[in-house]
């Protein structure tokens, strides 16, 4: 087991940071409120997040965010992590696991308050993240999380001013700061940051990180921290490989391993569909899908960039309020088009497996896969954008003669078949959205030949 970390170590202890930069912290104001005010009752099946005793303004803060029962993950983690304990768990998106860590942040960062002289960019916890958009939306997830504290939430990624992030820093102190690799080194390297005295460690998509090439840059921040004994370590994968582990052997110390499996996350608020057609007839189906009156807000990834401009193209053209998340949109342009999705005013985004990592929206009704994703992992994040927050959702993933020969994998790693159909792209129905279960389930070779696949005729089987 791993001991609580030693807040005495924590001290500001670089006589070079200047009197000058010295920050004010500032009392968090708001009306009076009490733990009455949060009534959750007891369930013999769930855990509540009054059974950790947590600080009052931390429950203030989710009761705002109207949490009551812990997830999977959460109920697996918090006993450990409160504790001090490094975790190192194995969880999918929409499990919950964000919620999991930034608990374990506030709860110590209240509990551990310093009194004092505090510097600027001197962060007590660091979140690192792959993408930009999963970055910026864990800080917009603390931020509602202390809205009722004193504490202060920093994020610095790539794509945005430099300037305008290090005025930002320079504002106010910093006690989390959330970012991305590249963007956390350039601050580090430039001393606007400084990373001796973090306590906390989130280390989130581990995963990813190592698809996206990004650990030689993790590690150089890794090494910017306190010893591994001296502070706190969280670290959260979709999957456990050979890689992944041998990070957190390295990074992690005495850590309690836990693990919630794939096909729970996507199976229990998700329905799944495969639909077969031709590469020709795609968009004709997907234009009939998106007219349906019960598709409120989509999701539609694509493997490929021109993929996701060249739908962004036509589906306007068709009249539909779309907007694209890729790799080489603006990221100031990404933001308002993502704030404009969670607001309604689009609800349709076309985007690609990076651009679309960080999304956390609760009531996406529906997922599409235009393309299956060549990594069968992807296929769980993608689906995980809808039936989030206790809502149920519909995924539809179109399979044609070009990709058909990665449904397997993606079966494989669900530990069942999906439900494969033909749909009558000439019938203009609600069964196109998937909520009914019109069309055969195949439990055997799920495409059929190249000659069969003809609108409105099911697969033989």
């Amino acid at each position: 087991m791993t001991a609580q970390p030693d807040k005495a170590k924590h001290k500001l202890n670089d006589e070079t940071r200047a009197e000058s930069r010295e920050v004010k912290i500032q009392d968090a104001a708001g009306p009076a409120w009490s733990l009455d005010q949060f009534v959750v009752e007891p369930s013999t099946n769930k855990v509540r997040f009054h059974d950790f005793s947590l600080p009052l303004e931390l429950m203030r803060g989710l009761a705002a965010m109207k949490f009551k029962y812990c997830t999977p993950i959460q109920a697996q983690s918090l006993p450990y992590s409160l504790n001090g304990h490094d975790i190192v768990g194995r969880a999918q998106t929409g499990t919950g696991k964000t919620a999991a860590f930034l608990i374990s942040i506030v709860n110590d960062l209240i509990n551990y308050a310093i009194e004092g002289k505090r510097y600027v960019g001197d962060a007590r916890a660091l979140i690192l993240a792959p993408t930009r958009e999963l970055a910026l939306q864990i800080a917009e997830d603390a931020l509602k999380l202390t809205r009722f504290t004193n504490i202060k939430v920093h994020a610095l990624v790539g794509g945005l001013d430099y300037g305008k992030q290090l005025k930002q820093i320079e504002s106010e102190h910093c006690d989390i700061l959330v970012g991305t690799p590249g963007r956390l080194l350039d601050f580090a390297n430039n001393q606007d940051i400084h990373l001796d005295q973090i306590e906390i460690l989130v280390i989130d998509e581990a995963d990813r990180m190592l698809d996206m090439g990004f650990i030689p840059q993790v590690r150089r921040i890794v090494r910017l921290t306190p010893r591994k004994e001296d502070r706190q370590t969280l670290l959260f994968s979709a999957t456990f490989s050979e890689d992944v582990i041998r990070l957190a052997e390295q990074w992690t110390e005495q850590s309690v391993r836990l693990e919630l499996g794939a096909d729970k996350v996507t199976t229990d608020t998700v329905l799944q569909k495969v639909y077969i057609t031709t590469a020709v007839e795609k968009f004709a189906l997907l234009n009939q899908i998106l007219s349906q009156k019960k598709v409120e807000s989509v999701m539609i990834f694509a493997n490929r960039r021109d993929i996701c401009k060249d739908l962004h193209y036509k589906l306007r053209k068709k009249g539909f309020k779309v907007g694209i998340l890729s790799g080489e949109v603006p990221q100031s342009k990404r933001l308002k088009t993502l704030d404009s999705f969670k607001s309604g005013s689009i609800r349709i985004l076309v985007a690609t497996d990076v651009a679309g990592r960080g999304i956390h929206v609760d009531d996406v009704s529906h997922v599409i896969n235009y393309t299956l994703p060549e990594e069968p992992q992807d296929y769980i994040h993608r689906i995980g954008r809808t039936g989030r927050a206790g809502h149920t959702g519909v995924s539809i993933s179109f399979a044609c003669e070009d990709d058909a020969f990665l449904l397997e994998p993606i079966e494989n790693l669900l530990g069942h078949k999906l439900a494969c159909v033909m749909p009558d792209i000439r019938n203009n129905s609600d069964s196109l959205l998937g909520q009914e279960a019109n069309g055969t389930n195949f439990a055997g070779e799920c495409f059929p030949s190249r000659q069969s696949l003809e609108p409105g005729r099911k697969t033989k089987v």
